[in-house]
């Protein structure tokens, strides 16, 4: 029986179970197939967290920092796991390092990929240079660029953020909400607006899922203290007409036509699941839910398990997630292992 935990993946859910695990005394073994920790906040350039406000190389590093520090953790980089053998309480995980990892319980903790924009073509990405992603805004601003329009470097006058880009479509097979876009988009809005006082920006629309208490401080403040235009449509395409970027659409509210010229336009891109699921699913001996993401088992008896006992999941990896949801899920997922772990010891004994 091992007492060792495994932690795959070194995002706010994987940073979060480690250092839960750490701090009641159980030694762990956090594996990262990239070098740098801290997941998609860190790697992909994330400004300021919603709903916190912290820049995301503040909040996170912060997390990547205590678990990096902290001697309990031994961490694997560049490294990813091949398979987890025998059973819970004594599992043999072997790493691609060509190393076996003798495991009580593991956690997969492995995140989503962003939606590819590229399988929006109608939308513009990829032809023209100033449609961007989200993301790509992020990065404007975390890097202190500042917002550009990426063909000539100026100011934009006038910017469009189209939300549910790989949400909500079946026709691209994405029949799912990312839960955090609205949100997001609408804290985007409200940044461009205060760095550049003088431009318009509008957010087109299906329905605004600003949930719980985010309705308020975003949604609201976006439109009655920074002006943000909504506009409810049904987006057609993104052309050019030789100087401005053109949204043709549907206004869905007044039931007609709009063509509106725009120097900036943003995909509000959503959550896929990971990439390496049809890979890691085998691996673990785990089963997927029917879009793709690590299925979970029934929440009411234990939060965070999967198909296969000692075996648990938290954040992104089962389902679009935020990031404070996901840091909550890694440490719930922490207790559970190190309860199961705990106990099959004391069976053993």
């Amino acid at each position: 029986m091992s007492e060792t935990i495994l932690v795959v993946g070194a995002g706010p859910a994987g940073l979060s179970a480690a250092h839960a695990l750490a701090s009641v005394g159980a030694p762990v073994v956090l594996v990262e197939k990239e070098q740098r920790l801290g997941g998609a906040p860190i790697l992909s350039g994330y400004a300021k967290l919603v709903p916190s406000g912290e820049w995301a190389k503040d909040a996170i590093g912060g997390m990547v920092a205590r678990v990096e520090d902290d001697r309990r953790i031994s961490i694997r980089r560049g490294c990813t796991v091949d398979a987890l053998d025998g059973e819970a309480g004594a599992f043999q995980a072997r790493l691609s390092d060509g190393t076996v990892v003798d495991a009580g319980a593991a956690i997969l903790a492995t995140g989503f990929t962003h939606f590819d924009s590229i399988n929006k073509p109608e939308w513009g990405f990829g032809t023209y240079p100033d449609v961007v992603t989200t993301t790509q805004v992020e990065q404007m601003i975390s890097s202190g660029r500042g917002i550009r329009c990426p063909s000539d470097g100026r100011k934009p006058d006038r910017v469009a953020i189209l939300l549910c880009v790989g949400s909500r479509d079946r026709q691209i097979g994405r029949e799912w909400c990312s839960k955090i876009c609205c949100t997001v988009s609408c804290n985007i809005a409200m940044e461009i607006r205060e760095e550049l006082p003088d431009c318009h920006v509008y957010i087109y629309y299906m329905d605004i899922r600003t949930f719980g208490l985010y309705e308020q401080k975003y949604y609201w403040r976006s439109q009655e203290e920074f002006k943000v235009k909504y506009i409810k449509a049904r987006v057609a395409e993104v052309t050019s007409n030789g100087e401005k970027l053109v949204i043709k659409g549907e206004d869905t509210l007044v039931k007609r036509p709009i063509t509106i010229p725009f120097d900036l336009v943003v995909h509000a891109i959503g959550m896929d699941p990971n990439v390496d699921n049809p890979r890691l699913a085998p691996a673990f001996g785990i089963e997927l839910e029917r879009n793709g993401y690590i299925g979970k088992a029934n929440a009411y008896g234990t939060l965070g398990e999967t198909s296969r006992r000692g075996v648990f999941v938290a954040g992104a990896a089962s389902g679009p997630e935020t990031i404070d949801d996901s840091i909550a899920q890694g440490s719930a997922a922490a207790l559970a292992a190190f309860a199961l772990v705990t106990q099959l010891r004391a069976v053993a004994a």
